[in-house]
Protein backbone atom coordinates (compact mmCIF):
# COMPACT_ATOMS: atom_id res chain seq x y z
CA UNK A 1 0.00 0.00 0.00
CA UNK A 2 2.77 2.20 0.79
CA UNK A 3 4.49 1.44 -2.04
CA UNK A 4 1.41 2.30 -4.38
CA UNK A 5 0.89 5.51 -2.69
CA UNK A 6 4.53 6.79 -3.96
CA UNK A 7 3.91 5.71 -7.15
CA UNK A 8 0.92 7.85 -7.02
CA UNK A 9 2.23 10.82 -5.47
CA UNK A 10 5.85 11.13 -7.15
CA UNK A 11 4.72 11.59 -10.70
CA UNK A 12 2.82 14.38 -9.43
CA UNK A 13 4.83 15.69 -7.45
CA UNK A 14 7.58 16.00 -10.13
CA UNK A 15 5.28 17.05 -12.58
CA UNK A 16 4.05 19.95 -9.66
CA UNK A 17 8.20 21.07 -9.26
CA UNK A 18 8.45 21.32 -13.42
CA UNK A 19 11.89 19.06 -13.10
CA UNK A 20 13.89 19.78 -16.39
CA UNK A 21 13.92 16.33 -17.83
CA UNK A 22 17.86 17.12 -18.11
CA UNK A 23 17.81 16.72 -14.67
CA UNK A 24 17.75 13.24 -13.24
CA UNK A 25 16.06 11.77 -10.56
CA UNK A 26 18.33 8.87 -8.92
CA UNK A 27 16.90 6.58 -6.21
CA UNK A 28 19.23 3.38 -6.65
CA UNK A 29 22.42 3.15 -5.56
CA UNK A 30 23.99 1.21 -8.87
CA UNK A 31 21.92 3.49 -11.07
CA UNK A 32 24.46 6.41 -9.13
CA UNK A 33 27.25 4.32 -9.64
CA UNK A 34 26.52 3.67 -13.27
CA UNK A 35 25.66 7.36 -13.72
CA UNK A 36 29.28 8.42 -11.75
CA UNK A 37 30.88 5.97 -14.17
CA UNK A 38 29.40 7.30 -17.21
CA UNK A 39 29.80 11.45 -16.66
CA UNK A 40 32.82 13.01 -15.49
CA UNK A 41 31.21 15.88 -14.20
CA UNK A 42 28.55 15.50 -11.91
CA UNK A 43 26.67 17.28 -9.46
CA UNK A 44 24.43 16.24 -7.32
CA UNK A 45 21.28 17.41 -5.03
CA UNK A 46 20.55 15.87 -1.86
CA UNK A 47 17.37 16.52 -0.62
CA UNK A 48 15.49 15.90 2.96
CA UNK A 49 12.33 15.70 1.04
CA UNK A 50 10.83 17.06 -2.12
CA UNK A 51 9.71 20.05 -1.31
CA UNK A 52 12.66 20.91 0.55
CA UNK A 53 14.05 20.71 -2.77
CA UNK A 54 11.66 22.44 -4.71
CA UNK A 55 13.36 25.71 -4.61
CA UNK A 56 16.36 24.47 -6.03
CA UNK A 57 15.31 21.98 -8.87
CA UNK A 58 13.25 24.96 -10.52
CA UNK A 59 17.08 26.67 -10.51
CA UNK A 60 18.78 24.06 -11.11
CA UNK A 61 16.32 23.13 -14.01
CA UNK A 62 17.71 26.57 -15.64
CA UNK A 63 21.25 25.47 -14.95
CA UNK A 64 20.94 22.11 -16.42
CA UNK A 65 19.62 23.78 -19.94
CA UNK A 66 22.99 26.24 -19.86
CA UNK A 67 25.31 23.44 -19.33
CA UNK A 68 24.02 20.74 -21.33
CA UNK A 69 26.70 18.49 -22.66
CA UNK A 70 29.29 19.01 -20.31
CA UNK A 71 27.79 18.81 -16.94
CA UNK A 72 24.92 16.22 -15.53
CA UNK A 73 22.42 16.98 -12.84
CA UNK A 74 21.06 14.11 -10.41
CA UNK A 75 18.83 14.62 -7.82
CA UNK A 76 18.73 11.97 -4.52
CA UNK A 77 15.18 12.65 -2.53
CA UNK A 78 16.64 10.93 0.61
CA UNK A 79 13.16 11.41 2.30
CA UNK A 80 11.71 8.49 0.18
CA UNK A 81 12.31 4.56 0.72
CA UNK A 82 14.97 4.22 -2.24
CA UNK A 83 16.69 7.64 -1.89
CA UNK A 84 17.11 6.83 1.97
CA UNK A 85 19.30 3.85 1.66
CA UNK A 86 21.22 5.35 -1.31
CA UNK A 87 22.05 8.66 0.78
CA UNK A 88 22.58 5.97 3.90
CA UNK A 89 25.42 4.47 1.44
CA UNK A 90 26.84 7.80 0.22
CA UNK A 91 27.12 8.75 4.16
CA UNK A 92 24.92 11.79 3.15
CA UNK A 93 22.17 13.59 5.62
CA UNK A 94 20.60 16.85 3.91
CA UNK A 95 18.17 16.54 7.22
CA UNK A 96 21.46 18.15 9.73
CA UNK A 97 21.26 21.12 6.99
CA UNK A 98 19.09 24.06 7.95
CA UNK A 99 17.99 24.56 4.45
CA UNK A 100 17.27 20.34 3.98
CA UNK A 101 19.44 19.92 1.13
CA UNK A 102 23.05 19.21 0.37
CA UNK A 103 25.22 19.73 -3.36
CA UNK A 104 27.83 17.53 -3.92
CA UNK A 105 30.00 17.67 -6.86
CA UNK A 106 31.40 14.88 -8.28
CA UNK A 107 34.40 14.40 -10.68
CA UNK A 108 35.75 11.57 -13.00
CA UNK A 109 33.81 8.94 -10.96
CA UNK A 110 34.67 10.06 -7.49
CA UNK A 111 33.77 12.53 -5.09
CA UNK A 112 35.42 15.97 -5.64
CA UNK A 113 34.11 18.83 -3.09
CA UNK A 114 30.76 20.18 -1.67
CA UNK A 115 29.57 23.20 -3.72
CA UNK A 116 30.17 25.90 -1.39
CA UNK A 117 30.11 28.96 -3.56
CA UNK A 118 26.76 31.07 -3.99
CA UNK A 119 23.65 29.21 -4.96
CA UNK A 120 22.91 31.42 -7.66
CA UNK A 121 22.17 30.45 -11.33
CA UNK A 122 25.36 32.22 -12.26
CA UNK A 123 27.97 30.56 -9.64
CA UNK A 124 26.77 27.24 -10.58
CA UNK A 125 26.95 28.17 -14.37
CA UNK A 126 30.70 28.86 -13.93
CA UNK A 127 31.18 26.39 -11.62
CA UNK A 128 29.80 23.48 -14.06
CA UNK A 129 31.70 25.00 -16.46
CA UNK A 130 34.87 24.89 -14.84
CA UNK A 131 34.64 22.95 -11.66
CA UNK A 132 38.67 23.22 -10.59
CA UNK A 133 38.25 27.14 -11.67
CA UNK A 134 38.53 30.41 -9.85
CA UNK A 135 35.36 31.88 -7.90
CA UNK A 136 33.47 34.80 -10.35
CA UNK A 137 34.58 37.89 -8.90
CA UNK A 138 31.38 39.04 -7.00
CA UNK A 139 31.85 35.80 -5.26
CA UNK A 140 34.44 37.79 -3.22
CA UNK A 141 32.87 39.12 -0.30
CA UNK A 142 35.61 41.74 -0.37
CA UNK A 143 34.06 42.94 -3.33
CA UNK A 144 30.95 43.88 -2.16
CA UNK A 145 31.09 47.34 -2.88
CA UNK A 146 31.95 46.67 -6.59
CA UNK A 147 28.99 46.67 -8.95
CA UNK A 148 29.32 43.32 -10.92
CA UNK A 149 27.14 43.81 -14.12
CA UNK A 150 26.18 40.97 -16.39
CA UNK A 151 24.63 42.10 -19.33
CA UNK A 152 24.86 45.47 -21.88
CA UNK A 153 21.17 46.34 -20.89
CA UNK A 154 22.51 46.91 -17.56
CA UNK A 155 25.50 48.78 -18.19
CA UNK A 156 23.14 50.90 -20.61
CA UNK A 157 20.55 51.32 -17.56
CA UNK A 158 23.33 51.56 -15.39
CA UNK A 159 24.84 55.17 -17.45
CA UNK A 160 21.44 56.72 -17.37
CA UNK A 161 20.22 55.96 -13.87
CA UNK A 162 23.49 57.07 -11.58
CA UNK A 163 24.34 60.56 -10.87
CA UNK A 164 27.66 60.17 -9.35
CA UNK A 165 31.08 59.17 -11.09
CA UNK A 166 31.64 56.25 -12.29
CA UNK A 167 34.63 53.74 -12.93
CA UNK A 168 33.74 51.15 -15.17
CA UNK A 169 36.28 48.19 -15.24
CA UNK A 170 35.82 46.15 -18.25
CA UNK A 171 37.70 42.54 -17.46
CA UNK A 172 38.14 39.51 -18.69
CA UNK A 173 38.07 36.34 -16.12
CA UNK A 174 41.48 34.99 -17.28
CA UNK A 175 43.75 38.15 -17.50
CA UNK A 176 46.21 37.65 -15.10
CA UNK A 177 46.93 42.15 -14.56
CA UNK A 178 42.87 42.02 -14.08
CA UNK A 179 43.55 39.56 -11.05
CA UNK A 180 46.12 42.07 -9.86
CA UNK A 181 44.04 44.79 -10.03
CA UNK A 182 41.09 43.70 -8.37
CA UNK A 183 42.25 44.07 -5.11
CA UNK A 184 43.26 47.53 -5.35
CA UNK A 185 39.89 48.43 -7.40
CA UNK A 186 37.59 46.69 -4.84
CA UNK A 187 39.26 48.49 -1.93
CA UNK A 188 38.67 51.64 -3.07
CA UNK A 189 35.05 50.66 -3.81
CA UNK A 190 35.18 50.52 -0.22
CA UNK A 191 36.39 53.46 0.94
CA UNK A 192 34.35 55.70 -1.67
CA UNK A 193 31.15 53.93 -0.81
CA UNK A 194 28.62 56.44 -1.82
CA UNK A 195 30.10 59.31 -3.32
CA UNK A 196 31.50 57.26 -6.02
CA UNK A 197 30.54 53.94 -8.62
CA UNK A 198 32.87 51.19 -8.92
CA UNK A 199 31.61 48.99 -11.28
CA UNK A 200 33.40 45.42 -13.35
CA UNK A 201 31.89 43.97 -16.07
CA UNK A 202 33.69 40.67 -17.99
CA UNK A 203 33.52 41.73 -21.56
CA UNK A 204 35.27 39.21 -22.99
CA UNK A 205 32.54 37.04 -24.44
CA UNK A 206 31.41 38.06 -27.87
CA UNK A 207 28.25 38.81 -27.18
CA UNK A 208 29.75 42.43 -26.38
CA UNK A 209 32.06 42.56 -29.35
CA UNK A 210 29.63 45.71 -30.28
CA UNK A 211 30.06 47.47 -26.87
CA UNK A 212 34.46 46.55 -27.16
CA UNK A 213 34.54 48.85 -30.17
CA UNK A 214 32.20 51.28 -28.94
CA UNK A 215 34.64 51.83 -26.20
CA UNK A 216 37.94 50.91 -28.02
CA UNK A 217 38.81 48.20 -25.60
CA UNK A 218 41.53 46.61 -27.06
CA UNK A 219 43.10 44.56 -24.01
CA UNK A 220 42.45 44.34 -20.33
CA UNK A 221 41.74 45.30 -18.21
CA UNK A 222 40.14 48.74 -20.01
CA UNK A 223 38.79 51.13 -17.08
CA UNK A 224 36.74 53.90 -18.11
CA UNK A 225 35.73 56.99 -16.05
CA UNK A 226 32.11 58.39 -16.68
CA UNK A 227 30.33 61.73 -15.21
CA UNK A 228 26.46 61.62 -15.71
CA UNK A 229 26.28 58.82 -17.74
CA UNK A 230 28.87 60.57 -20.43
CA UNK A 231 32.50 58.50 -21.16
CA UNK A 232 35.33 61.05 -20.04
CA UNK A 233 38.08 59.51 -20.26
CA UNK A 234 40.44 56.14 -19.24
CA UNK A 235 42.37 55.45 -16.30
CA UNK A 236 45.65 54.23 -17.22
CA UNK A 237 47.28 53.55 -14.04
CA UNK A 238 47.07 49.79 -14.11
CA UNK A 239 49.41 49.38 -11.21
CA UNK A 240 47.46 51.55 -8.85
CA UNK A 241 47.00 50.96 -5.27
CA UNK A 242 43.74 51.70 -3.58
CA UNK A 243 44.97 54.99 -2.34
CA UNK A 244 46.19 56.16 -5.73
CA UNK A 245 42.36 55.35 -7.43
CA UNK A 246 40.92 57.00 -4.14
CA UNK A 247 43.11 60.50 -4.59
CA UNK A 248 42.63 60.18 -8.95
CA UNK A 249 38.87 60.15 -8.22
CA UNK A 250 39.08 63.38 -6.53
CA UNK A 251 40.65 65.31 -8.75
CA UNK A 252 40.41 62.82 -12.47
CA UNK A 253 42.42 63.84 -15.20
CA UNK A 254 42.77 62.74 -18.43
CA UNK A 255 46.08 60.47 -19.68
CA UNK A 256 48.86 62.92 -20.07
CA UNK A 257 50.34 62.51 -23.82
CA UNK A 258 52.95 60.57 -24.29
CA UNK A 259 55.91 62.21 -25.94
CA UNK A 260 55.65 60.24 -29.45
CA UNK A 261 58.73 57.85 -29.69
CA UNK A 262 61.41 58.51 -32.09
CA UNK A 263 61.95 55.93 -34.94
CA UNK A 264 64.78 53.39 -34.10
CA UNK A 265 67.01 54.56 -37.26
CA UNK A 266 67.08 58.32 -35.90
CA UNK A 267 68.55 56.94 -32.72
CA UNK A 268 72.44 57.20 -32.15
CA UNK A 269 73.74 53.73 -31.90
CA UNK A 270 76.12 51.71 -33.71
CA UNK A 271 73.30 49.60 -35.57
CA UNK A 272 73.21 50.55 -39.14
CA UNK A 273 69.84 51.43 -40.73
CA UNK A 274 69.53 49.87 -44.08
CA UNK A 275 66.69 51.13 -47.09
CA UNK A 276 65.43 49.47 -50.48
CA UNK A 277 67.78 51.83 -51.78
CA UNK A 278 71.14 51.17 -49.85
CA UNK A 279 70.46 47.53 -48.78
CA UNK A 280 72.34 45.62 -51.33
CA UNK A 281 75.77 48.00 -51.76
CA UNK A 282 75.75 47.85 -47.93
CA UNK A 283 75.76 43.63 -47.94
CA UNK A 284 78.27 43.99 -50.83
CA UNK A 285 80.93 46.33 -48.99
CA UNK A 286 80.59 44.48 -45.29
CA UNK A 287 81.65 40.68 -45.88
CA UNK A 288 79.31 39.84 -42.63
CA UNK A 289 76.28 41.19 -41.66
CA UNK A 290 73.66 40.27 -39.27
CA UNK A 291 70.71 42.08 -40.20
CA UNK A 292 67.55 42.25 -38.16
CA UNK A 293 63.71 43.10 -39.76
CA UNK A 294 61.35 44.17 -37.54
CA UNK A 295 58.26 46.27 -37.29
CA UNK A 296 57.77 49.40 -35.07
CA UNK A 297 54.80 47.91 -33.47
CA UNK A 298 56.45 44.57 -32.57
CA UNK A 299 56.46 43.97 -29.25
CA UNK A 300 59.11 40.91 -29.29
CA UNK A 301 61.53 43.70 -31.54
CA UNK A 302 61.08 46.23 -29.12
CA UNK A 303 62.15 43.59 -26.25
CA UNK A 304 65.20 42.69 -28.24
CA UNK A 305 66.53 45.72 -29.37
CA UNK A 306 68.76 46.86 -26.87
CA UNK A 307 70.45 43.58 -26.73
CA UNK A 308 71.17 43.93 -30.50
CA UNK A 309 71.94 47.23 -29.72
CA UNK A 310 74.98 46.23 -27.24
CA UNK A 311 75.84 43.66 -29.31
CA UNK A 312 76.77 46.27 -32.34
CA UNK A 313 78.73 48.48 -30.25
CA UNK A 314 80.62 45.25 -29.02
CA UNK A 315 81.15 43.92 -32.73
CA UNK A 316 82.02 47.91 -33.67
CA UNK A 317 84.51 48.16 -30.86
CA UNK A 318 86.46 44.35 -31.89
CA UNK A 319 86.18 45.86 -35.38
CA UNK A 320 86.57 42.43 -36.93
CA UNK A 321 83.40 40.35 -36.55
CA UNK A 322 80.85 41.73 -38.79
CA UNK A 323 78.35 44.39 -38.22
CA UNK A 324 74.91 44.62 -37.62
CA UNK A 325 72.05 46.00 -39.56
CA UNK A 326 68.25 46.81 -38.86
CA UNK A 327 65.14 46.82 -41.43
CA UNK A 328 61.82 48.52 -40.90
CA UNK A 329 59.53 45.92 -42.78
CA UNK A 330 56.67 47.76 -42.57
CA UNK A 331 58.60 51.10 -44.35
CA UNK A 332 60.87 48.99 -47.02
CA UNK A 333 57.94 46.68 -48.30
CA UNK A 334 60.38 45.40 -51.32
CA UNK A 335 62.87 43.81 -49.26
CA UNK A 336 60.12 42.19 -46.96
CA UNK A 337 58.99 40.79 -49.98
CA UNK A 338 61.98 39.90 -51.89
CA UNK A 339 63.43 37.89 -48.90
CA UNK A 340 59.78 36.12 -47.83
CA UNK A 341 59.31 37.89 -44.23
CA UNK A 342 56.11 36.32 -42.74
CA UNK A 343 56.46 38.03 -39.08
CA UNK A 344 58.78 40.38 -36.69
CA UNK A 345 61.38 39.98 -35.61
CA UNK A 346 63.46 38.05 -38.49
CA UNK A 347 67.13 37.94 -38.50
CA UNK A 348 68.96 37.29 -41.33
CA UNK A 349 72.95 36.74 -41.83
CA UNK A 350 74.49 37.61 -44.89
CA UNK A 351 77.95 36.52 -46.43
CA UNK A 352 79.75 38.70 -49.18
CA UNK A 353 76.42 40.14 -50.71
CA UNK A 354 74.50 36.87 -50.10
CA UNK A 355 71.47 35.64 -48.24
CA UNK A 356 72.88 32.57 -46.06
CA UNK A 357 71.13 31.61 -42.42
CA UNK A 358 68.05 32.68 -41.12
CA UNK A 359 69.08 32.52 -37.29
CA UNK A 360 65.48 32.71 -35.27
CA UNK A 361 67.97 31.63 -31.94
CA UNK A 362 70.03 34.51 -31.62
CA UNK A 363 67.96 36.87 -29.18
CA UNK A 364 70.41 37.94 -26.85
CA UNK A 365 73.60 40.23 -26.41
CA UNK A 366 75.96 36.95 -25.87
CA UNK A 367 74.72 35.07 -28.25
CA UNK A 368 74.78 37.72 -30.80
CA UNK A 369 78.49 38.19 -30.26
CA UNK A 370 79.04 34.34 -29.73
CA UNK A 371 77.68 33.52 -33.20
CA UNK A 372 79.14 36.21 -35.27
CA UNK A 373 82.63 35.93 -33.89
CA UNK A 374 82.19 32.01 -34.84
CA UNK A 375 79.27 32.27 -37.98
CA UNK A 376 78.01 28.49 -38.56
CA UNK A 377 74.77 27.01 -39.54
CA UNK A 378 71.78 27.11 -36.91
CA UNK A 379 70.41 23.73 -35.74
CA UNK A 380 67.09 22.67 -38.12
CA UNK A 381 63.94 24.12 -37.29
CA UNK A 382 61.29 22.32 -35.18
CA UNK A 383 58.74 21.24 -37.78
CA UNK A 384 55.49 23.18 -37.07
CA UNK A 385 52.70 21.54 -35.63
CA UNK A 386 50.90 20.79 -39.01
CA UNK A 387 53.86 19.40 -40.30
CA UNK A 388 54.72 16.31 -37.95
CA UNK A 389 52.27 13.26 -38.30
CA UNK A 390 49.16 12.85 -35.71
CA UNK A 391 45.67 12.60 -35.40
CA UNK A 392 45.02 16.03 -35.31
CA UNK A 393 43.15 17.38 -38.39
CA UNK A 394 44.86 20.87 -39.83
CA UNK A 395 42.27 22.80 -41.48
CA UNK A 396 42.06 25.53 -44.20
CA UNK A 397 39.28 27.99 -44.77
CA UNK A 398 38.03 26.44 -47.96
CA UNK A 399 37.30 22.76 -46.27
CA UNK A 400 37.09 23.32 -42.79
CA UNK A 401 33.12 23.32 -42.54
CA UNK A 402 33.24 20.57 -45.39
CA UNK A 403 35.47 17.88 -43.23
CA UNK A 404 33.83 19.06 -39.83
CA UNK A 405 29.89 18.08 -41.29
CA UNK A 406 31.36 14.42 -41.63
CA UNK A 407 31.42 14.42 -37.86
CA UNK A 408 29.37 14.13 -35.36
CA UNK A 409 31.37 15.82 -32.37
CA UNK A 410 34.85 17.70 -33.46
CA UNK A 411 36.74 19.93 -31.30
CA UNK A 412 38.90 22.51 -32.55
CA UNK A 413 41.78 24.36 -31.50
CA UNK A 414 42.57 28.14 -33.10
CA UNK A 415 45.81 28.83 -32.71
CA UNK A 416 49.15 31.09 -33.40
CA UNK A 417 52.33 29.25 -33.71
CA UNK A 418 54.02 31.97 -31.71
CA UNK A 419 51.27 31.77 -28.51
CA UNK A 420 52.66 30.36 -25.76
CA UNK A 421 49.74 28.83 -24.09
CA UNK A 422 48.90 27.49 -27.60
CA UNK A 423 52.28 25.53 -27.52
CA UNK A 424 51.53 24.45 -24.16
CA UNK A 425 48.63 22.87 -24.90
CA UNK A 426 49.68 21.07 -28.45
CA UNK A 427 51.30 18.13 -26.80
CA UNK A 428 47.72 17.61 -24.74
CA UNK A 429 45.56 18.38 -27.23
CA UNK A 430 47.34 15.69 -29.88
CA UNK A 431 47.32 12.97 -27.49
CA UNK A 432 43.96 13.15 -26.83
CA UNK A 433 43.18 13.20 -30.72
CA UNK A 434 45.32 9.56 -30.50
CA UNK A 435 42.24 8.46 -27.94
CA UNK A 436 40.01 8.87 -30.25
CA UNK A 437 41.30 8.11 -33.78
CA UNK A 438 39.74 4.86 -34.63
CA UNK A 439 36.09 6.74 -34.20
CA UNK A 440 35.58 8.09 -37.53
CA UNK A 441 32.89 10.16 -35.97
CA UNK A 442 34.83 11.85 -33.30
CA UNK A 443 38.13 14.83 -34.95
CA UNK A 444 40.27 16.60 -32.76
CA UNK A 445 41.16 19.74 -35.62
CA UNK A 446 43.39 22.48 -35.42
CA UNK A 447 43.47 26.00 -37.30
CA UNK A 448 46.28 28.20 -37.52
CA UNK A 449 44.67 31.83 -37.78
CA UNK A 450 47.89 33.35 -38.54
CA UNK A 451 47.64 31.83 -41.86
CA UNK A 452 46.24 33.64 -44.74
CA UNK A 453 43.47 31.29 -45.73
CA UNK A 454 42.29 31.53 -42.21
CA UNK A 455 41.94 34.51 -41.17
CA UNK A 456 38.44 35.26 -42.20
CA UNK A 457 37.35 31.96 -40.98
CA UNK A 458 39.25 33.07 -37.32
CA UNK A 459 37.04 36.28 -37.23
CA UNK A 460 33.77 34.33 -38.58
CA UNK A 461 33.77 31.69 -35.45
CA UNK A 462 34.38 34.20 -32.91
CA UNK A 463 38.09 34.09 -32.12
CA UNK A 464 39.33 36.80 -29.58
CA UNK A 465 42.50 35.21 -28.67
CA UNK A 466 44.55 32.39 -28.73
CA UNK A 467 44.06 29.11 -28.23
CA UNK A 468 40.32 29.17 -28.75
CA UNK A 469 38.80 25.69 -28.28
CA UNK A 470 34.91 25.10 -30.56
CA UNK A 471 33.17 22.59 -30.10
CA UNK A 472 31.31 21.67 -33.41
CA UNK A 473 28.23 18.91 -34.18
CA UNK A 474 28.25 18.34 -37.80
CA UNK A 475 29.53 21.12 -38.87
CA UNK A 476 27.38 23.56 -36.46
CA UNK A 477 29.74 25.55 -33.68
CA UNK A 478 27.79 24.25 -30.79
CA UNK A 479 29.31 25.97 -27.80
CA UNK A 480 32.97 27.13 -26.86
CA UNK A 481 35.16 24.91 -24.29
CA UNK A 482 36.21 26.51 -21.30
CA UNK A 483 37.11 23.64 -19.85
CA UNK A 484 40.79 22.59 -18.76
CA UNK A 485 43.51 22.57 -21.32
CA UNK A 486 45.08 18.84 -20.49
CA UNK A 487 44.51 15.94 -21.79
CA UNK A 488 42.01 14.80 -19.13
CA UNK A 489 39.94 17.91 -19.57
CA UNK A 490 39.73 17.16 -23.82
CA UNK A 491 39.62 13.59 -23.25
CA UNK A 492 36.58 14.04 -20.70
CA UNK A 493 35.00 16.22 -22.88
CA UNK A 494 34.50 14.24 -25.70
CA UNK A 495 33.97 11.11 -23.90
CA UNK A 496 31.14 13.07 -22.08
CA UNK A 497 29.65 13.39 -25.22
CA UNK A 498 29.63 9.93 -26.32
CA UNK A 499 28.69 8.26 -23.47
CA UNK A 500 25.79 10.68 -23.55
CA UNK A 501 25.07 9.54 -26.95
CA UNK A 502 24.85 5.65 -25.93
CA UNK A 503 22.47 6.28 -23.23
CA UNK A 504 19.79 8.27 -25.48
CA UNK A 505 20.33 5.20 -27.94
CA UNK A 506 19.83 2.78 -25.28
CA UNK A 507 16.51 4.79 -24.13
CA UNK A 508 15.98 4.60 -27.89
CA UNK A 509 16.31 0.63 -27.85
CA UNK A 510 14.23 0.64 -24.59
CA UNK A 511 10.94 2.49 -26.28
CA UNK A 512 11.47 0.31 -29.06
Amino acid sequence: MRLLLVLIVLPSLLQSLKISPLIEKISDHKDFKKLLRTRNNVLALYSKSGPAAERQLKLLSDVAQDVKGRATISWIDCGDAEGRKLCKKMKVDPSSKTSGIELLHYKDGSFHTEYNRPGTYKSLVAFLKDPEGAPLWEENPEAKDVVHIDTEKDFRKLLKKEERPLLMMFYAPWCGVCKRVMPAFQQAATEVKGTYVLAGMNVHPPEFDRLKEEYNVKGYPTILYFENGKFRFTFENVGATANNIVEWLKDPQPPKAEAPEVPWAEQDSAVYHLTDADFDQFVKDHPSVLIMFHAPWCGHCKKMKPDYEKAAETLHSANDAGVLAAVDGTAHRALTERFRISGFPTVKYFENGEEKYTLPHLRTEQKIVEWMHNPEAPPPPEPAWDEKPSSVLHLLGEDFREILKKKKHALVMFYAPWCPHCKSSIADFTTAAETFKEDRKIAYAAVDCTKEKNQDLCKQEGVEGFPTFNYYNYGKLSEKYNGERGESGFVGFIKSLRERDQIKLGKKKEEL
